[in-house]
């Protein structure tokens, strides 16, 4: 394991920009296509003095090169996306960093994984190869209690087995893709107060797309449940930020997000100001810890963040500097 790793999960406010800044230096040495867009910003080791200083990718740039500091991996994770789409491919050095991370920012803020029983309602994920998502929760099913486990269409069966587990005072999460939830809301009558309620993706296509406060608030009337949380993640981290019910995403301390300009995505907007999410993730030590996201939030004072939607025409923006 790299010697960085343990300073990352072990990073505190008062070291994170010493780390990053190591961390930005590997990166640049390491990462060919990393190297190749900071020197065309005239970005280096040498001038990039702080955090501010540093380039974030555009998150496209998976779908076109391998970003990676070398050439040998341990599992690629592929995104989802429609017919004809062009998907991105996160190579991922070393899974057992990525097992470390998801497990250690769930029990931040949830506690042991074994405490819980996790059920998982995420069929367009389950119907394709290469997601990381179902890679962390068939972790959490794994080594949580023994009445988790995943289901498709099978909603009826999910709901019995979710009961049972409750009558057993067992501690429920349920990991949902939204559309799925929403089928789910709009099919069965069932109380969700005690279960936490995960959503997680989007409508991938299966229903018109809403922003995050409209979906959570349809759950809540038709699910009983007080709270919707959130996982905000993607093919491209290998970190999730967690909202607890708020639509507020909170962080584990080795990520952080920063919103860019919506005029020039060199420049960071002011806090509650509506921009473009850059995201660093030092879990991401061997492709890339600094990516600009194709999505629109807003930072707060107490730093968190909202996602808001996205940018239109998001997969040209960024990319024409290593278009030859």
């Amino acid at each position: 394991m790299h010697p960085l790793v343990n300073d990352i999960f072990n990073v505190t406010p008062s070291n994170f920009e010493e780390i990053v800044l190591r961390v930005f230096n590997y990166q640049y040495k390491t990462i060919p296509i990393y190297r190749r867009y900071c020197d065309l910003l005239n970005r280096n080791s040498k001038n990039v003095q702080s955090i501010n200083d540093i380039p974030f990718l555009p998150i496209s740039l998976f779908k076109q090169h391998k970003i990676l500091d070398g050439e040998m991996y341990d599992v690629a994770f592929t995104s989802s996306g429609t017919s004809g789409d062009q998907t991105s491919t996160h190579y991922v050095k070393d899974e057992n960093l990525y097992k470390h991370s998801f497990t250690k920012c769930f029990e931040q803020f949830y506690g042991a994984i074994s405490d819980y029983s996790f059920f998982a309602l995420l069929p367009s994920y389950l119907e394709r190869e290469g997601s990381s998502l179902i890679y962390m929760v068939n972790y959490f099913i794994e080594h949580g209690k023994p009445s988790s486990g995943f289901y498709l269409y099978n909603t009826e069966e999910l709901l019995k087995n979710i009961s049972a587990a409750l009558k057993q005072k067992e501690k429920v999460v349920l990991f949902g893709v939204s559309f799925a939830l929403l089928d789910l809301a709009e099919q069965h009558q069932f109380d969700f107060s005690e279960v936490i309620l995960i959503e997680t993706g989007g409508m991938k296509g299966r229903k018109q797309e809403m922003i995050r406060s409209e979906l959570h608030q349809i759950l809540v009337n038709k699910l009983s449940s007080e709270h919707i949380h959130s996982e905000y993640g993607m093919t491209e981290l290998l970190s999730q930020a967690y909202s607890l019910g708020n639509e507020r995403f909170h962080c584990p301390p080795w990520m952080n997000v920063a919103i860019r300009s919506h005029n020039d995505p060199f420049s960071f907007e002011e806090l509650e100001k509506t921009g473009g999410i850059n995201v660093i993730d030092l879990a991401n030590l061997h492709s890339c810890s600094f990516i600009e996201t194709q999505d629109l939030g807003k930072k707060h004072s107490d730093n968190t963040f909202e996602v808001l939607g996205r940018f239109d025409l998001s997969d040209v923006r960024g990319c024409n500097l290593l278009i030859q």
